[in-house]
C-alpha cells in the first residue's frame, strides 16, 4: 500500500470511529495488522489526525461553543456550570493517565486485547441499553458534579486500547440517568480537553521527529488531518440522527462481530 493510500485510510478509519462507540484507537490498531504497515512510524500521524476529528466537534457545535464562551464572559451560571462539567470530568484521565502511562503504552502494541476489548464492550452496551432506567437529565450544564466526577473515572477504563472512550463514556452517563442525547454529547465536548491533552503529551515526546523531519511527512499529516475532519463531520451528524432513534445497539452488535471475528483471524494468522 502506497503511503498517500495509507494517509487516506488512516485519516477515514480515525474520521469514522473517533466519536463512535467503537474505539478509534482499537480500529487503527488492527488496521495496523491487517494492512501490515509499520506502526511505530506512523505513530505521531495518528496521534495529530485526533485534532482534525476534535476541530470537526467544535465546527458541529459552534453555536454552543459561541454561547458558553461569551456566556462565561458574562457570569452567566448555565455557561459556569457546562465548563465546569467538562473541565472535571477530564480530570481523572489526565490524573491516571499520568501515573499508568508506561502500562498503557504496553497495551497499544496488542491487536488481541482489542478484540477482546470491543466484544466484551458491544455485550457491555448491550446490558446497560436494557437495565438503564430512560435518563432524566437533559443538557451538559445540568449534569450534577458527582455524576460528572462518575463519568471521569469511567472514561479511564478506555486507556485499555479497544474499550472506547466515547463508549465508556456514553454508556456511564446513561447507566447514571442521562439522556441518550445529553450523554453523547457530553462525550462529545469531553473529547475535547482529554485529546487536546493526550495529543500535546505525544507531541511533545515527539518533538524531535517533527523539527528533525519524521518518517511520516508535514503533507502527508496535513492529508491526514483534513480527511479526519471531514469524515468526522458527516460521521457525527449520523451518529446523533441514529441514536436518536435506535439507541446504541447497533454499534454494540458491530463490536461483537468485528472483534469475534477479529480475534479469530490474530489467532489463526
Amino acid at each position: 500500500m502506497t503511503d498517500l493510500l495509507t494517509v487516506i485510510v488512516l485519516g477515514i478509519v480515525e474520521g469514522i470511529t473517533e466519536f463512535l462507540p467503537v474505539s478509534s484507537t482499537g480500529h487503527l490498531i488492527l488496521a495496523t495488522r491487517l494492512l501490515g504497515y509499520d506502526a511505530e512510524r506512523w505513530a505521531l500521524f495518528n496521534v495529530v489526525i485526533q485534532l482534525g476529528a476534535i476541530l470537526a466537534i467544535t465546527v458541529l457545535y459552534w453555536r454552543t461553543v459561541w454561547t458558553v464562551m461569551s456566556g462565561m464572559l458574562r457570569g452567566d451560571a448555565g455557561s459556569i456550570r457546562f465548563v465546569r462539567n467538562v473541565l472535571v470530568g477530564f480530570l481523572p484521565a489526565a490524573a491516571v493517565g499520568l501515573v499508568v502511562h508506561r502500562q498503557v503504552e504496553a497495551l497499544l502494541g496488542n491487536a488481541e486485547v482489542v478484540a477482546i476489548a470491543l466484544a466484551v464492550g458491544g455485550v457491555a452496551i448491550l446490558l446497560v441499553e436494557r437495565l438503564a432506567k430512560p435518563g432524566t437529565v437533559r443538557g451538559v450544564a445540568d449534569i450534577p458534579l458527582p455524576t460528572v466526577v462518575a463519568i471521569g473515572f469511567i472514561q479511564c477504563l478506555a486507556m485499555v486500547p479497544g474499550v472506547s472512550r466515547s463508549g465508556a463514556t456514553i454508556l456511564g452517563a446513561l447507566s447514571l440517568g442521562v439522556e441518550r442525547r445529553t450523554a453523547a454529547e457530553f462525550s462529545f465536548f469531553l473529547a475535547i480537553p482529554t485529546m487536546l491533552g493526550a495529543s500535546a503529551l505525544e507531541i511533545f515526546k515527539n518533538r524531535h521527529a517533527l523539527t528533525a523531519g519524521g518518517a511520516v511527512g508535514p503533507l502527508s499529516i496535513a492529508i491526514g488531518f483534513v480527511v479526519s475532519f471531514v469524515v468526522a463531520l458527516v460521521v457525527v451528524r449520523w451518529f446523533i440522527n441514529l441514536v436518536g432513534r435506535h439507541g446504541f445497539g447497533p454499534f454494540a452488535w458491530y463490536r461483537i462481530v468485528a472483534g469475534s471475528a477479529a480475534l479469530v483471524w490474530l489467532l489463526n494468522g
